[in-house]
C-alpha cells in the first residue's frame, strides 16, 4: 500500500509540473492562438533567475538569510519573463496575429536566440540550484512513504498559482475583458474592449508564469539553456488535451497525464510508457478533437 501511494504521489507531482509550465501557455494559446515555441525558454529565463538569486544572496547576503532566496526568486522570475515576454509581443508576435505558421517560426527562432544568449552568458553546462534547507528532507507518513518537501512545495505553488488565477479571471474587469476576448473578440472589440491590449498582458503574464514554472524545476534538478525544450512538447499537449482556453481543462489535462505517465512507466519502461501515453492521447482526440473540456461561445468562427 506504501509503494501504491508513492506511485500515486509521484503521478500528483509530474501532473503538478506539467501544470505549472501548460498554465501560461494555455493563456497565450486559448486567447491568442499563436504557437509559441519560446515559452520552453521562458522556463530556462524563471530557472536561471533563480540561479542568479542564489549567487548573489551566498554573495552579499548574511548566511541566516539564505533561506529566503528561492521565495525571492519566484518574484524576480516572474517579474523578468513578464518584462521579456511584453517586450517579445509588442516587437514582434503583435504583427503575427492570424498567421499560425509565421508565428510558430518565428518564435522558434527567438527560442534558438535565447539558448545561445544563456550560452554566453552562463556557459553550456548545466549548473546546480541548491535549495533551502527548509525544502531539505521529506514528511515520513509511514516506513514505506515519504513525500520530499520539494515535491510538496511544487505542489502548494500550482495550487497558489491557480487560485490567483482564478481571482483573476473571473472576480476582476481585467479577467473579465480578458474571458470576453477569448470567446468573441470581433464582439468584445465592438463594446469597447481593447483587444490588442489584452493580448500584450496576456501574453506577458503567460511567460511570467513560465518563469515561475522554471524557478520551481530548480528544485527537480540541474538546469542548462535546453532545460525548456524538455517540457515544451509535454505543455502543448497538456493544453490540446484539456481543451483550448479552458483553466480546468488544462488541470484536467495535467493530471491524466502525468498520473498516467508514471503509472506506465513503472509497469513498463520510460521509454514504452512514453509511447503508450502519447498513443492513448492520439486516440482520444480523434474520438474528441475539441478536448476534455470546450469553451463555449456565440462566435460563428
Amino acid at each position: 500500500m506504501g509503494l501504491l501511494l508513492l506511485q500515486l504521489f509521484n503521478g500528483i507531482s509530474l501532473s503538478s509540473v506539467l501544470l505549472l509550465i501548460a498554465l501560461g501557455l494555455a493563456i497565450t494559446f486559448g486567447l491568442m492562438n499563436v504557437i509559441n515555441m519560446a515559452h520552453g525558454e521562458f522556463i530556462m529565463i524563471g530557472a536561471y533567475m533563480a540561479y542568479m538569486i542564489q549567487q548573489t544572496f551566498q554573495k552579499y547576503m548574511p548566511a541566516s538569510a539564505f533561506g529566503w532566496y528561492f521565495i525571492v526568486s519566484i518574484f524576480v522570475a516572474f517579474a523578468v519573463a513578464f518584462v521579456i515576454g511584453w517586450l517579445l509581443e509588442v516587437m514582434l508576435i503583435r504583427f503575427l496575429y492570424g498567421r499560425p505558421l509565421d508565428s510558430l517560426l518565428a518564435t522558434w527562432g527567438v527560442s534558438l536566440v535565447l539558448q545561445q544568449l544563456a550560452r554566453q552568458i552562463f556557459g553550456a553546462p548545466n549548473v546546480a540550484v541548491k535549495a533551502p534547507d527548509w525544502l531539505e528532507g521529506g514528511l515520513a507518513l509511514g516506513t514505506d512513504l515519504m513525500l520530499p518537501y520539494k515535491r510538496l512545495f511544487i505542489i502548494g505553488l500550482v495550487i497558489v498559482c491557480i487560485t490567483i488565477i482564478y481571482l483573476y479571471q473571473y472576480h476582476s474587469r481585467g479577467g473579465r475583458n480578458m474571458q470576453a476576448v477569448m470567446q468573441n473578440r470581433s464582439m468584445a472589440s465592438c463594446l469597447g474592449i481593447s483587444t490588442r491590449r489584452i493580448d500584450g498582458q496576456a501574453f506577458a503574464f503567460g511567460s511570467g508564469m513560465a518563469g515561475i514554472a522554471g524557478c520551481a524545476l530548480t528544485l527537480v534538478g540541474p538546469i542548462g539553456p535546453t532545460i525548456g525544450t524538455y517540457y515544451i512538447v509535454d505543455a502543448f499537449m497538456v493544453v490540446v488535451l484539456g481543451g483550448i482556453g479552458k483553466i480546468i481543462g488544462t488541470i484536467a489535462g495535467a493530471l491524466g497525464i502525468g498520473v498516467l505517465s508514471t503509472v506506465f512507466e513503472y509497469t513498463t519502461s520510460a521509454t514504452l510508457g512514453k509511447a503508450i501515453v502519447f498513443t492513448l492521447i492520439i486516440a482520444f482526440l480523434q474520438w474528441k478533437p475539441s478536448g476534455l473540456v470546450t469553451m463555449k461561445s456565440r462566435a460563428l468562427d
